[in-house]
């Protein structure tokens, strides 16, 4: 399995897994080892639409070498793309739709089951068009993280956001109950994980669908928080007009409840806000980070941009650049904005030069890296609870974790190197040095994890 995109991609990875596991399909982590390979792909944007077709394109190389038997595409890229994907790269030889993730192991196995219709030896890709399905506790899971795990509390999206197409191929907002969500949960806790990622593309939505208001995230983290003992819950991601107040205030006096805000804004600038479809006013985030701040006094925050919008000019940016250096985030990301077609932003005037919008982008990471090298830096000295995620990938004299302050995965690191942990457990840490992305500590001693706090 090649899982391609973002967390919530991840998680149906790891179902398909689990689908393939409970029929006695033996996982393998290297392709050439396999004799089916699967492309969980991403479409969100063109960077990531490209990662997908190279490694569809490479392992396609794969198989016409004999290296490996079948080709299967599944997630995003499928029921956007299907049809093209079919007709361009015939050495696919099927296709797993996103309502068809629980068929998976009918596709390897080459049998007719539900919607995966059979025609010469490949199914075929789905229409083009919206996921309708919601996955439950009920379906399988196989984890690939170490020491944490995503619970995916929603599918799909109702934000108008002009430049983005997920919505025609996740669909319509839809949340699961509490009840499945805290029944899943307890399950992850009892495989052994020592932290809860809350993810949807808008989770501080979670529940409006289900009648539970403008508070149904903070009604779901209360009721995983009673119904477990996972020693920290996180959540990914908010948006900032469905950010609560009450949210902010559990966060500051629940200590497993950690102190994380990754609230994408995407602009600061009103016009280009106006365009996205995103409202809201510089002015307005800055006194909304500020009560963050004030409501969570070691709060960690993070945001994304996009640069290059349709009609963005150099003052656009110039407030965007002033934006980032008042607000002070503590970890930043940003994209070039490229055209999904379908979109109202594809269908307007003013487009950027890419080599503009490239210059912007790189003018804005660094921009932030003095910001983040301070953040940083503050943190040396200090003795941090770390979640001990295993040895770094690199080289096998170190050991990577995080504090409370870095998501997984888009956050960087800290490394350790002195000192022993497990891969899962939290130890108290010194940090020594600091870099614009990663942090380097020591292991002062182990935490048990009844124990364990941010």
């Amino acid at each position: 399995m090649v899982s391609l995109g973002c967390a919530k991609n991840l998680v149906d990875s790891e179902i398909m897994l689990g689908e393939l596991r409970g029929r006695g399909h033996r996982i393998v982590a290297d392709a050439e080892l396999a004799d089916t390979v699967i492309v969980n792909t991403c479409g969100f944007i063109d960077e990531a639409k490209e990662e997908s077709i190279d490694a569809i394109l490479e392992l396609a190389a794969l198989k016409e070498a004999g290296t490996i038997e079948r080709l299967l595409v599944a997630g995003c890229m499928v029921n956007r793309y299907g049809a093209e994907l079919k007709r361009e790269i015939p050495e696919i030889d099927g296709f797993i739709g996103l309502d068809q993730l629980r068929q998976v192991a009918a596709a390897v196995e080459e049998r007719p089951a539900g919607d995966l219709v059979q025609l010469g030896g490949a199914a075929e890709p789905p229409p083009a068009g919206p996921s309708h399905l919601v996955f439950d506790h009920t379906a399988p899971r196989l984890l690939t993280t170490r020491g944490y795990a995503y619970l995916k509390v929603a599918e799909g999206c109702d934000n108008p956001c002009t430049f983005c197409a997920i919505p025609s191929w996740r669909g319509r907002f839809r949340s699961r109950t509490i009840d499945s969500l805290v029944r899943e949960a307890q399950a992850l806790e009892h495989q052994g994980i020592a932290e809860l990622c809350l993810v949807a593309q808008d989770t501080t939505r979670y529940g409006e669908d289900l009648g539970y208001g403008r508070h149904g995230l903070l009604r779901l983290v209360e009721a995983l928080l009673a119904a477990t003992e996972v020693p920290w819950i996180r959540f990914l991601y908010a948006y900032p007009t469905t950010l609560d107040d009450e949210l902010l205030k559990l966060m500051g006096s629940e200590r497993r409840f950690v102190s994380y805000v990754d609230m994408p804004l995407q602009h600061s600038h009103p016009e280009i806000l106006r365009a996205m479809r995103r409202g809201g006013r510089a002015e307005r985030y800055l006194r909304l980070l500020e009560r963050a701040r004030t409501l969570v006094p070691d709060v960690a925050l993070r945001s994304t941009f996009i640069v290059g919008f349709p009609g963005e000019r150099e003052e656009h940016f110039a407030h965007l650049l002033d934006f980032v250096a008042a607000a002070r985030f503590d970890h930043l990301g940003a994209f070039v904005y490229s055209p999904e077609p379908g979109t109202p932003a594809a269908d307007l005037g003013g487009r950027v030069p890419a080599s503009t919008a490239r210059r912007r982008h790189r003018r804005l990471l660094a921009a932030q890296e003095p910001i983040a090298r301070a953040s940083r830096q503050a943190l040396v000295g200090r003795r941090l609870t770390v979640l001990v995620e295993g040895v770094c990938a690199e080289t096998e004299h170190l050991l990577q974790g995080r504090h409370q302050g870095m998501a997984p995965e888009i956050d960087g690191r800290l490394l350790i190197n002195d000192g022993v942990a497990d891969p899962g457990s939290f130890a108290e840490v010194e940090i020594t040095d600091a870099y614009a992305d990663d942090l380097v500590g020591h292991v002062v001693a182990p935490i048990l994890p009844a124990a364990a706090t941010p």
